[in-house]
């Protein structure tokens, strides 16, 4: 037998932890890959294998980091802990995690869109007049803008099944940051198969829906 809520909840909290992690993760991704788009050298490629470090450490490895930097012990633990703010076992712990793992799908994603965007293009605008500021905004921006939602896409998926780092710094409190990666892992362990199955199916569904979106908009920038 299947509990609503213990379907409902850990899928609506998946796709807000999802929605703004990809949120967060854009706002600097989209910096940096600008940022990086159009420099050579040795710091940028350290630059760029730190943005890229998340995508290939272990989640556990991501989530220790995490808690050494923002639980109660770590570098920042003391001065959240004084501003009444506690990331660990929290939904917004869980958030920042997700932003952590995404973080590269985003970032190299848009820094691809960005590299392929036409410099005579961008050019122009300088020539015109136009700031850094506004050549990004009015030009590239507009020029990548399928990458960058294929980034997007990309990212939000792989937020709705984080796990690893999830696990380490908001924990499996059903009702509060089960997700539905740990949602599922809590019925198989608790042997219900039928609510682990739904679970499955559900998440599934989910990543199809949005890869198949994402393909469709690569092929069309693509044949663009």
């Amino acid at each position: 037998m299947i509990i609503m809520s213990e379907i409902w909840h850990p899928l609506l909290l998946s796709l807000k932890v999802a929605s703004l992690a990809t949120l967060f993760s854009f706002l600097f991704g989209v910096y940096f890959a600008w940022y990086m788009a159009r420099r050579k050298g040795g710091f940028p490629a350290i630059l760029d294998a730190l943005c890229t470090l998340p995508l290939v450490l272990p989640p556990t490895v991501l989530g220790y980091y995490l808690i050494l930097v923002v639980g109660k012990r770590g570098v920042l633990g003391s001065w959240l802990d004084s501003v009444g703010i506690n990331l660990i076992f929290s939904w917004q712990g869980a958030v920042i995690a997700a932003t952590i793992v995404v973080f590269p799908l985003i970032y190299k994603s848009c820094r691809a869109a960005l590299e392929q965007v036409d410099n005579r293009m961008e050019n122009a605008a300088r020539t015109l007049g136009a700031s850094e500021f506004r050549v990004f905004i009015t030009v590239s921006i507009p020029l990548a803008w399928r990458g960058m939602l294929a980034g997007l896409m990309l990212a939000f998926a792989r937020g709705l099944g984080e796990f690893g780092a999830t696990l380490m710094i908001a924990g499996n409190i059903p009702g509060k940051t089960q997700t539905l990666a740990l949602a599922i892992y809590d019925a198989f362990q608790g042997g219900n198969d039928l609510r682990a199955t739904v679970l499955v199916l559900i998440t599934s569904g989910l990543c199809i829906v949005v890869l198949v979106g994402s393909e469709q908009l690569i092929r069309r920038r693509v044949h663009a």
